[in-house]
């Protein structure tokens, strides 16, 4: 048998990891500036970590969801206050693109409809509805093209106040930084009117923080910046370094239902050992600061480049458009200069480091890109 071939790779195969660096088969040393599309949150293999899922796996590593779990109500009981939502309740699932199809299953619970609004450039996942709400044709497919979904501009307060005012629309779903659509930030000021806009139409607020969550921002989340709460948060990826998780986090105005929602495997015994050891690492080495701080140094010394039209971000999510595609320019990075980095379409490269990420760590990129671009 072979593999489905739908991933055009680079001819690398990583077999190590620590920190922010991993090794080829051949020995072959990389700093990792993208980390495996913003999963590994606290760096690879953290002591701590491999110390945690080890035990736990030696312990047990799966049983099911008819059976109390104490690990999940460990994991919600630590991610509450650290995040902000201590009210809310939390439902674990295993990927991004599940964690959305939940969210906007339950908010067509909640109040009946079943009209989306997503936004230009939008990126939610690949599964049936997920897919859907995500702005590429090229992906959806014909069974997945059902017509619930209204595509509206970003940062576009007057389209989106008009289009919520029509009174049927179920949900809006929103990236708290767009990852896929090129690193663009939704404005403070669209984010508060779009809270107001949906509390006045009943509609559910969905915040999509599966790569701009989990302290990448230099905030728990990207929309606290904004000082709004949604109805819903989406995390995935940074929720456990690696391991497939993913969760909603869910406002008390929402009433759970057995047989509402379910799962095989979210939230499994393992997966919460390592979300916890997450939460550790977070905490003890204050990696949301670090991400601030870094972060911030990142973008300053960045606009100073020649050959980047414009850098966007914050804390350790930043884009660097180009003038024309930077395919090359990452190519380079990559095979000359040894640094994994991401693409968002043509023109913009995409920084997506592990939060652990040092000063000289930085300024060693900043030294490889100029290579590059000088």
């Amino acid at each position: 048998m072979k593999l489905f071939d739908v991933y055009p790779l680079f001819d690398i195969n990583i077999v190590k990891g620590k920190g922010c660096h991993v090794w080829d088969d051949k020995g072959q040393e990389y700093l990792d500036l993208y980390g495996g599309h913003a999963v590994i949150s606290i760096g690879h293999a953290h002591p701590h970590y491999v110390e945690t899922i080890s035990k736990q796996v030696a312990q047990l590593g799966f049983y099911s969801n008819s059976v109390i779990n104490k690990l999940q109500q460990e994991l919600a009981e630590r991610l509450g206050p650290m995040c902000g939502y201590d009210d809310y309740q939390l439902f674990l699932i295993n990927s991004g693109a599940e964690a959305n199809e939940n969210a906007m299953k339950l908010a067509s619970f909640y109040n009946g409809r079943t009209r989306v609004v997503s936004f230009a450039k939008a990126f939610h996942g690949r599964t049936s509805l997920a897919v859907e709400v995500t702005n590429n044709p090229k992906i959806i497919a014909p069974i997945n093209d059902n017509g619930h979904v209204t595509y509206l501009p970003w940062n576009d307060t007057e389209a989106m106040k008009a289009e919520l005012a029509k009174g049927d629309v179920c949900a809006v779903i929103i990236e708290g930084i767009q990852g896929v659509g090129g690193i663009q930030i939704p404005s403070d000021e669209f984010l508060q009117e779009l809270r107001k806009a949906c509390d006045a139409n009943n509609t559910v607020l969905i915040l999509d923080e599966i790569q701009s969550g989990y302290g990448r921002s230099g905030k728990f989340f990207a929309h606290q910046y904004a000082g709004i709460r949604p109805d819903m948060i989406t995390v995935a990826k940074g929720i456990a370094n690696g391991f497939p998780m993913a969760g909603v986090l869910i406002s008390p105005k929402f009433t759970p239902v057995y047989g509402q929602l379910g799962t095989t495997f979210g939230g499994n015994h393992l997966a919460c050992a390592a979300a916890i050891a997450v939460l550790d690492v977070m905490k003890e080495e204050n990696l949301i600061d670090n991400a601030a701080k870094v972060g911030t140094h990142l973008l300053e010394e960045l606009k100073g480049f020649k050959g980047i039209k414009e850098v966007r971000g914050r804390g350790l999510m930043i884009g660097l458009e180009f003038e024309g595609p930077a395919k090359e320019i990452r190519r380079q990075l990559l095979f000359e200069q040894k640094v994994f980095t991401g693409a968002s379409g043509t023109n913009v490269i995409r920084l997506l480091p592990p939060l652990c990420l040092s000063m000289a760590e930085a300024d060693d990129f900043l030294d490889r890109l100029h290579n590059v671009l000088r």
